[in-house]
């Protein structure tokens, strides 16, 4: 197995750095359960160094013209491309995802760069037409300052590149902390900005404990915003720990996106659109669908294609050739689907395939892609946020009974309809409460639209315009004229 070569594990004001006490973490393939690398686990002091590195370079780098930082942002994207096969390798190591799937989280994160590198420089603010005519009213846009970015482990890299890319761009500095499930992807992301000549300080890397490493994002005052990808759970407590100062936060949480079909679309298609979605990165993904409400008129007929479809799924270690799904990332959430199976038969769930470990594996998080069904709304799987390879099935009669069954949820990240009909797309579309619709696309994120939820899956957005103006401030100018 490659082991991938690091600089160092902490990149605090332009220096690669080790933890003060020497701590470090283990970090595992879960493909194999081998811990095949430590990195530095650091505490709050180390954290506290990087959030003053980041206050003292924040004013040289917000002065820059967004022209300026424009110049790292585009190199730091090139060189991502460059080495496109070093961090894809890195990434399938540590989190599990097939190399195909890593090589597009890598490239996907280089567009970030480049299209906030020139987003920068579109950052307008507005002459307003006064109401007295000897006031002249200008609003501008102002870099709110320190920024702290913490990511969770199923898409480690993506996730983080969509905050510092715009936060940059912004004349924003930023101390960004990943999961420590998942480290290498970031640190190789570092390597990257440090050989594009991102200024020292300007972009901190910590990794370390949760308890440790947050506590300064709350209590330190020169931190003015928290992006925070990751269970509504922790949102929540980051809402609370953040209004003592009442620091700005954007926080992208969890999910339970429902899958609607109706019978135009098609049995066969509606089942490839279905285990597209569900099974990359073994459902390990806030957007994936994982409630699938499927017409009853077809539901007998997609039941035997989606069965088809899942069994043609190639389980395995993610850097091993022809592997379309890995294993999930920690034990932990192989338990947690273990669990959410085991509720789900116990009333009386019917599984059509899957269901268990994948015995075939002597070691490894390796879980069966699992398709059940007489599916109730009580059943654990359709309650909490599963984040694993589970794909529950529900009939449904009519648009309306398919819109309130997928509206009973406090989630509202996103929604996927399978349908040709215009009229009917606009319809679900409309009542559907998430803040991301796809009609017929598995894969609706892209760097040019704007990410986010409704509901408890969270406050603000990523990705677009909408995007940068999370790491601003507005600004209102009223000149009045002299006589």
């Amino acid at each position: 197995m490659p082991v991938p070569e690091i600089r160092g594990s902490l990149y605090i004001d332009g220096q690669w750095c080790e933890a003060d006490s020497g701590r470090t973490i283990d970090v595992v393939n879960p493909a194999t359960e081998e811990a095949f690398i430590q990195v530095a686990s650091c505490g709050r002091a180390e954290v506290e160094r990087a959030i003053e590195a980041a206050d003292a370079a924040g004013k040289a780098w917000r002065a820059l013209t967004p022209y300026q930082r424009q110049i790292p942002l585009r190199k730091t994207a090139e060189l991502i491309r460059q080495r496109v096969d070093e961090i894809a390798t890195a990434l399938t190591v540590e989190q599990g995802k097939p190399l195909a799937e890593a090589r597009l989280e890598v490239l996907a994160n280089a567009t970030f760069f480049e299209w906030y590198a020139d987003e920068g420089t579109r950052l307008y603010g507005e002459i307003v037409p006064s109401h007295f005519p000897n006031k002249r009213l200008f609003v501008f846009h102002q870099p709110i300052g320190v920024c702290a970015m913490i990511s969770p482990w199923n898409f480690p890299l993506f996730l983080q590149g969509r905050k510092i890319a715009p936060a940059l761009a912004a004349g924003c500095t930023c101390v960004c902390r990943p999961s420590t499930s998942t480290p290498l992807n970031l640190i190789k992301l570092f390597e990257c900005m440090e050989d594009a000549g991102v200024p020292a300080g300007v972009a901190n890397l910590v990794v370390g404990p949760a308890a440790e490493c947050m506590e300064p994002f709350y209590t330190n005052s020169k931190v003015r915003q928290i992006s925070f990808s990751g269970s509504t759970e922790i949102g929540k407590e980051i809402m609370r720990r953040s209004a003592d100062q009442v620091k700005k936060i954007s926080i992208e949480l969890g999910g339970h996106a429902p899958l609607i079909a109706m019978p135009d679309f098609g049995a066969e298609a509606t089942a490839k659109f279905a285990v597209a979605s569900k099974f990359r990165n073994a459902g390990q993904s806030c957007i994936s669908a994982s409630r699938f409400f499927i017409h009853q008129d077809m539901v007998d007929e997609f039941c035997e294609a989606v069965v088809a479809e899942t069994r043609a799924l190639v389980l395995g270690n993610g850097l091993e050739k022809g592997v379309t799904m890995g294993p999930v990332t920690e034990s932990s959430h192989r338990d947690k689907t273990l669990r959410l199976i085991g509720d789900a038969v116990a009333k009386r769930a019917k599984v059509l395939c899957g269901g268990g470990p994948a015995e075939q594996f002597d070691r490894g998080y390796f879980i069966e892609p699992t398709v059940i069904t007489e599916v109730t709304p009580e059943m654990d799987v359709m309650r909490e946020e599963p984040f694993c390879p589970v794909m529950p099935v529900v009939p449904f009669r009519t648009v309306d009974e398919a819109l309130e069954k997928a509206n009973d949820t406090e989630y509202g990240l996103a929604g996927y309809i399978a349908t040709h009909d215009i009229s009917t797309g606009i319809k679900l579309a409309e009542g559907l409460d998430a803040g991301i619709l796809s009609i017929g696309d598995f894969a609706p994120a892209t760097v040019l639209c704007p990410f986010g939820g409704m509901k408890e899956s969270g406050i603000g957005r990523e990705g677009g315009r909408e995007g940068i103006l999370e790491y601003v401030e507005s600004k209102y100018v009223s000149l009045a004229l002299r006589p």
